[in-house]
C-alpha cells in the first residue's frame, strides 16, 4: 500500500474515531448515568446474537447503497438516485414476488433480477442525460426520485394495495418468494450473500478489467482519458448500468429479506446513506463492506442507548453528519498529509543517492 493510501486509511480512522468520541461528548451531556449509557452504546450490540444479528441485517442494505454509490465516485459522477431506485426497485420487484408463481429455489433469484432490471431503467435516466447532454447528473438524480417515489406510490394505491389492511401496504408475498433466514435466532437473510457476492464483482469490474481501468481513468481525468482514446460516454452509461443494478438489487432484497409484503411509504434514505459509506471506504468496495458494518454497530448501539438509557436516537444523525463533514473536508489533516508524502519523497531520494 502506497503512502498516499495508507494516510487515507489512518484519515478515516481519525474521523470515525472523532464521530465516537463526539457521541461519548453528547451522552454525557443529556443523560443522568453517562458512564452506564457509554457502556451500553459502546458493548451492548455485541452482548447477544441477537443484537450481533440486527448489525448485519442494518449493514445489508448499506452494503448495496454503498457500492452503488462508489462505483459512481470512482467515475467522478455524484448520482443521488440510489434513493429512487430503491424505491422502485422494490415495487416493481414486489410486483413479482405478488403475482409471479416459481418454483422456490429460482423464485427470489428471479425478483432480484427484476428489481436489478428496473434499477438499470431508473438511473440510465440521469446516465444517458449526463452522457448526451453534459446535464448535471445530481440535479436530474435528485427528480429522478421525486419521479419513482410518485410514480410508485400510483402502483402501490391503485395495483398493490391490500384493502383489507388499514395501513398503505401492498397484498402479501408468495412464501416462495422470501429470502431464507441463514442464522437462527435473528433476522439475518441469505441478502448478505448476495450483498457480499456484489462487492466481491465490482472490485473485480473496477480493479481487474480493461473497463474498470477506463472507468477510473474517466473519473480522474476525463479530458485526459478522451484524448487517449478512451470512450468517456460508454464509461458514463456503463457505470449507471451497473450502478442501477447494484442499487435495484439492494432495494428488492431489503423487501424480500425483512418484510412480508411492500411497507415503504417513503423514501427509505438508502441514497445518502450510500453516500457516506463510499467516503468511508474511500471508494473500495471491499471497504464498503466494513464501512457499512462500522454504521449499522453505530445505528444499533444508538438505539440500544435509547432503549435501556435516557439518551435519544437522534444522535446519530449528528454522528452521521460528523463523519461525512470529516472525510469530505479536503483540509482536514491536510498538513499532516504534506509531512507525510515529504517524508516519502525524502525515503526515495536517500534510495536513489544510495544506488548511485
Amino acid at each position: 500500500m502506497s503512502r498516499e493510501k495508507t494516510f487515507q486509511v489512518l484519515r478515516t480512522a481519525v474521523a470515525m474515531l472523532a464521530a465516537i468520541l463526539v457521541a461519548f461528548l453528547i451522552i454525557i451531556l443529556v443523560s443522568d448515568k453517562p458512564v452506564e449509557s457509554i457502556l451500553i452504546f459502546l458493548m451492548q450490540p455485541f452482548s447477544s446474537g441477537r443484537y450481533l444479528g440486527n448489525i448485519v441485517e442494518t449493514a445489508i442494505p448499506l452494503i448495496f447503497s454503498g457500492l452503488s454509490m462508489a462505483i459512481l465516485f470512482q467515475a467522478g459522477l455524484f448520482n443521488l438516485g440510489g434513493e429512487g431506485v430503491f424505491f422502485m426497485a422494490g415495487i416493481v420487484g414486489s410486483i413479482a414476488a405478488i403475482w409471479l408463481k416459481l418454483p422456490v429455489f429460482i423464485f427470489p433469484l428471479v425478483c432480484i433480477a427484476v428489481g436489478a432490471g428496473t434499477g438499470i431503467l431508473v438511473m440510465l435516466v440521469p446516465g444517458a442525460l449526463r452522457a448526451k447532454f453534459n446535464a448535471n447528473e445530481m440535479v436530474t438524480s435528485l427528480m429522478m426520485n421525486n419521479i419513482c417515489f410518485g410514480v410508485g406510490c400510483y402502483i402501490l394505491n391503485n395495483m398493490m394495495r391490500d384493502t383489507t389492511v388499514s395501513s398503505l401496504v401492498s397484498y402479501k408475498y408468495r412464501l416462495a418468494s422470501l429470502l431464507p433466514t441463514i442464522i437462527s435466532g435473528t433476522r439475518v437473510h441469505a441478502g448478505i450473500l448476495v450483498a457480499l457476492f456484489c462487492a466481491a464483482l465490482v472490485y473485480i469490474f473496477l480493479y481487474k478489467t480493461k473497463w474498470g481501468l477506463q472507468v477510473r481513468a474517466a473519473g480522474a481525468n476525463a479530458k485526459f482519458a478522451k484524448y487517449s482514446g478512451m470512450d468517456v460516454m460508454k464509461a458514463i452509461l456503463l457505470v449507471h448500468v451497473i450502478a442501477g443494478a447494484v442499487a435495484g438489487c439492494g432495494g428488492i432484497v431489503e423487501c424480500l429479506g425483512l418484510h412480508k409484503r411492500f411497507e415503504w411509504t417513503a423514501l427509505p434514505g438508502y441514497g445518502f446513506d450510500g453516500a457516506m459509506i463510499a467516503m468511508l471506504a474511500n471508494n473500495n468496495p471491499l471497504g464498503v463492506v466494513g464501512a457499512a458494518v462500522f454504521v449499522a454497530y453505530l445505528r444499533v448501539g444508538a438505539d440500544l442507548v435509547n432503549r435501556f438509557a435516557d439518551v435519544p436516537t437522534e444522535m446519530i444523525a449528528i454522528l452521521q453528519t460528523l463523519i461525512i463533514l470529516l472525510i469530505s473536508a479536503e483540509k482536514f489533516l491536510h498538513k499532516y498529509k504534506q509531512r507525510w508524502m515529504e517524508k516519502d519523497i525524502q525515503i526515495e531520494e536517500v534510495q536513489h543517492e544510495g544506488v548511485h
